[in-house]
């Protein structure tokens, strides 16, 4: 065979695939990798498949129901404690008052009781908030949606009109419980609680909540997941009041009153857990 069939001869160009739609390079490494239009397309269907599913009716209805399996199984297996055990109810025996706890800790909150008081729960609007509000309506709770904040996402996230239902629920006479902190400034107390003091005249009740057993996660509130086969303990300061014709500085005092008062009942809750008191 000739040897000219084997020189000079170029090596035909495969064409490139129509889906390539650009190419990215991995910073710091000199490394291309192609990106394709078909790819993130995919990507992005799954994404918003999933997101829908997940706030389907189906989907919050399961989540709620093991959630509330979830709780149960925690209470059942572990042996509550009450801090004072004998009077732990009675700031709220003859008068309806505004329970607080943390947020990351209230997922216990279902057990505070008595068993026969109907307690309204202030929860989220998020998908969180919706899948803990069907467990808790297992527990017989009755809750209000909205939450707070120190922003513009004030008022999208209804929190006058969460406020006015927890006062009406007061004026009725009912307990209602809150979170003292507003969302993503974890264990600093709001204004929230104080106002609705303010102008219900119902005493500030702090409380922490606690299991021996528990898994904490790395979110902005490092939010408790409370585990079975343990302790329970529930402690319950001294109730707060604010008077009807308080100003900002009278605000500003029960504020911080409220804060060291529910800091102490939680760090007591998590030593008598652990067994360190």
């Amino acid at each position: 065979m000739p040897r000219e069939l084997f020189q000079d001869r170029a090596v035909p160009a495969f064409p490139m695939p129509d889906c390539v739609a650009n190419v990215s390079q991995i910073a710091g490494q000199g490394v291309e990798r192609p990106v394709t239009a078909e790819v993130e397309g995919k990507q992005h269907v799954r994404t918003a498949v999933f997101r829908r599913l997940s706030l389907s009716e189906g989907a919050l209805a399961l989540g709620g129901f093991i959630t509330a399996c979830h709780f149960r199984v925690v209470r059942w297996t572990n042996r509550l404690v009450r801090i004072p055990d004998a009077t732990f109810h009675a700031p709220w025996d003859n008068e309806p008052a505004i329970l607080v706890v943390w947020h990351g800790e209230h997922f216990l909150v279902p057990f505070i009781g008595p068993r026969n008081e109907r307690i309204n729960v202030l929860t989220t609007l998020h998908r969180d908030g919706e899948v803990i509000t069907r467990a808790g309506m297992h527990f017989g709770l009755k809750f209000v949606r909205g939450s707070g904040d120190h922003g513009k996402e004030f008022m999208r996230k209804k929190a006058v009109q969460a406020f006015t239902a927890l006062l009406r629920a007061l004026r009725q006479g009912e307990t209602v419980v809150v979170t003292a902190d507003v969302p993503k400034i974890a264990r600093v107390a709001g204004l929230g609680a104080v106002t609705l003091a303010k102008h219900s005249g119902c005493p500030i009740v702090p409380i922490g909540i606690a299991t021996s057993r528990r898994v904490r996660l790395k979110n902005w509130d490092r939010t408790c997941i409370n585990l079975p086969f343990g302790r329970m303990v529930m402690v319950r300061g001294e109730p707060i009041r604010v008077a009807r014709d308080a100003d900002d500085a009278a605000l500003e005092a029960a504020r911080r009153a409220v804060e060291e008062s529910l800091v102490a009942a939680d760090a007591r809750a998590y030593a008598v857990a652990d067994g360190r008191e």
